[in-house]
């Protein structure tokens, strides 16, 4: 392997192997040159790592051109440019505060160099041959460069950094430093065998994976985008047939054929009184095979809110229990686990039983006992489902509702209640098709993208805060003619730091104003006072809920046709999305208001312009993941996608779609990764630490 260094020598007996290959890029920081201690330790929080891997995974956001190399006489204050000169003379200052200055010349004409710090006084001695490097400034009529970026001398030429990369910093690491340590990641780079199809690279105009890192870590010109777009789709690629792999596995993982004649489900659809739509059947068909076949199923189920998700879940849950097993049902809170209960139970034509945390006694024992002989076949439930106590007979199915509130360690102790269970999460929140290539590729993906028959557009509008006296007289209006409504602040209490109008504030001004028909539920509440507020809201005893988006989920009140969001810029697209989804539910013409800052910017008025102009939840997941970037959006304050160090979400969408082609394609080839390409491949999975791909290979 060409420029392959190994600190020892290896026996001729000894395989090559990916981990033996990759020894130089797995050893510590302080490895690589100019890194001890102190540095080392800073330089593993920049770049997110400790080892030499982890240098050369730090891409440079930007490049500095040093070509310019014009004469002192013809350079101009303001240009970054590289000069060739001779030292002339120091000059020392007058005063402990004034800086030193170097004289320096090269037969056109004069400038100075100026040092605040004695000690760099070192790399100009008189006479002496240099380049120089830096932002040129004027001071006085005369050509100025203040502490040089680069000096050298003039027989270094060959070294200089013509070109250079402007890596992401942090305190203590200035890019000389940074740039010897990726020089120093860059000598020890294998070249390793490519594990990317000829055909591909020739049609997109990419390099190797060591020249890849070699254009941007050190380049001889500054680099266009091919470099990056090949280092991104190593990435891609390799988490791509990482999660082919684990896919693959779990549709080897036993399980058994739940089939059914549809006698149970026939009696819930009269009982509904109601054709599911096309997107309801095609969703239920590809679960239905899921649940045929004699793998396990796990599957995520994506609909609007009101798509009609429960319906499919019901049915989903019945074939299970006709096919002699049982079926859970997991919701996030109480209250959601309530309505599915009363809508189940209306439904259903075999036994359901509700389990929370509020449910004891008789009834607690009831429930646990009928689980556990099998008399029970069908339990709604929260978190409660998952105490050691709660055992099921022969649990077919477990369905988890808004499976973004639960962990993957609570999915998976839910599944572990049965020998073979199968899985269907739900979101009523429409994730961006990147993210389910990112995030949730280990499952099969169905979405209804229809609005039941009947279901009433809601209008949208816009207003500024301070037409409050306005939106105001219009609930008046509303309430006047039987309607209900939901007002939503993004703050519990009053806060110094963020100046906004808080939910204890805005509900002692509508209570002033409507009465005792305004009630207040938020999160910091008691949970019995806020579930009073919202029953009192549902059973119509109240007209107004002032409340923080504890209503996102779970209160379903089809008589509340207004919502209005109050400084609606601060919160994300899919979030107002969530939220319109609680009105338009009954027969009333629905309004859903937006309530924003007077000045507001223009990233800012485009995402609330969007939800206005639609109501697709898809189009909205996408646009808003695209406004706010991967971070934002799932929580973290970080660019790009979170966990991904080459890949970039909005510039390498295209290739995330690319990759999970090219990984499928891949396996069905070369399952085991036995080929030539696919034994280069292996090492494209230990790179990345894909270890988990990497054992389900060896285990067989």
């Amino acid at each position: 392997m060409v420029g392959l260094r190994y600190r020892q020598g290896l026996a001729k007996s000894q395989p090559v192997t990916p981990e033996i290959l990759l020894l130089p890029l797995r050893a510590p920081l302080a490895s690589l040159p100019g890194l001890g201690p102190r540095l080392s330790a800073l330089m593993a929080r920049l770049v997110g790592g400790g080892t030499v891997r982890d240098v050369l995974f730090h891409l440079p956001v930007d490049f500095l051109d040093r070509r310019a190399t014009p004469k002192i006489a013809e350079a101009r204050a303001g240009m970054v440019a590289t000069l060739r000169v001779e030292v002339i003379r120091h000059e020392a200052p007058l005063t402990k505060k004034q800086p030193h200055r170097v004289v320096i010349g090269d037969g056109s004409g004069f400038a100075e160099i100026v040092l605040f710090h004695a000690a760099r006084l070192a790399q100009f001695p008189v006479g002496a041959r240099l380049i120089v490097s830096g932002r040129l400034e004027s001071f006085a009529d005369r050509l100025v460069l203040a502490h040089p970026d680069y000096v050298a001398s003039q027989l270094q030429e060959q070294e200089f950094p013509w070109i250079e990369p402007v890596w992401p910093l942090t305190a203590g690491i200035v890019p000389r430093v940074m740039r010897r340590a990726a020089l120093g990641a860059l000598a020890v780079l294998p070249e390793f065998a490519e594990w990317q199809e000829a055909s591909v690279l020739r049609a997109r105009g990419w390099p190797g994976f060591t020249e890849a890192f070699r254009a941007v870590q050190a380049p001889a010109r500054i680099p266009d985008e091919k470099p990056f777009e090949r280092l991104a789709y190593d990435e891609l690629l390799a988490r791509q047939i990482s999660f082919a792999i684990v896919r693959g596995l779990r549709r080897r993982r036993a399980g058994r054929s739940l089939c059914g004649a549809g006698r149970l489900r026939a009696v819930a659809l009269k009982r509904f009184g109601f054709t599911p739509t096309a997107g309801q059947l095609a969703a239920l068909a590809e679960i239905d095979a899921d649940m045929a076949a004699p793998h396990r199923m796990l599957r995520l189920l994506q609909g609007d809110v009101g798509s009609g998700k429960t319906l499919v879940a019901l049915l989903a849950c019945l074939r299970a229990i006709e096919a002699g097993t049982q079926a859970a049902f997991l919701a996030p809170t109480e209250v959601l686990a309530k309505q599915h209960f009363a809508t189940f139970s209306r439904l259903s034509p075999v036994p359901v039983a509700l389990l929370t945390g509020n449910v004891k006694g008789t009834e607690r024992r009831r429930i646990l006992a009928g689980l556990r002989d099998g008399t029970l076949p069908f339990l709604i439930g929260t978190h409660a489902i998952f105490q050691k106590q709660v055992e099921f007979r022969e649990l077919g199915l477990a369905v988890i509702d808004e499976q973004h509130r639960f962990g993957v360690d609570q999915r998976l102790a839910l599944g572990k209640k049965g020998a073979a269970t199968d899985m269907l999460v739900m979101t009523a929140t429409p994730i961006p098709r990147t993210l389910l290539l990112t995030h949730w590729a280990e499952m099969e993906v169905s979405r209804i993208t229809e609005k039941p028959q009947g279901r009433e557009a809601i209008t949208t509008t816009i207003h500024k805060l301070s037409d409050l006296a306005r939106v105001e007289d219009a609930i008046a209006r509303a309430i006047a003619t039987g309607g209900r409504v939901y007002w939503v602040c993004p703050l519990v209490s009053e806060s110094e730091v963020v100046d906004l109008t808080a939910t204890e504030v805005r509900f002692a001004r509508l209570r002033q104003r409507f009465g005792h028909g305004v009630v207040l539920a938020h999160g910091k509440m008691e949970p019995a006072a806020r579930d009073a507020a919202l029953a009192g809201f549902a059973a119509g005893r109240a007209q107004i809920l002032v409340a923080t988006t504890v209503i996102e989920v779970g209160v379903d009140v089809p008589e509340a046709n207004v919502m209005v969001i109050e400084h609606a810029e601060r919160f994300g697209l899919e979030q107002l999305h969530q939220l319109r989804g609680r009105v338009g539910r009954g027969a009333a013409k629905s309004f859903f208001l937006l309530l924003h800052d007077d000045k507001l910017a223009a990233t800012a008025r485009r995402r609330l312009t969007l939800l206005r102009d639609t109501d697709d939840g898809f189009v909205i997941a996408d646009e808003d993941f695209r406004l706010r970037g991967a971070g934002d959006y799932l929580g973290t304050k970080q660019s790009g996608l979170p966990g991904y160090r080459l890949a970039d979400a909005e510039k390498h969408e295209g290739l995330l779609h690319m990759a999970r082609q090219d990984a499928e394609l891949l396996l069905l080839r070369d399952p085991r990764l036995e080929s030539e390409r696919g034994q280069a491949a292996k090492l494209l999975l230990n790179l990345f630490d894909q270890r988990e791909a990497i054992e389900t290979i060896r285990a067989g």
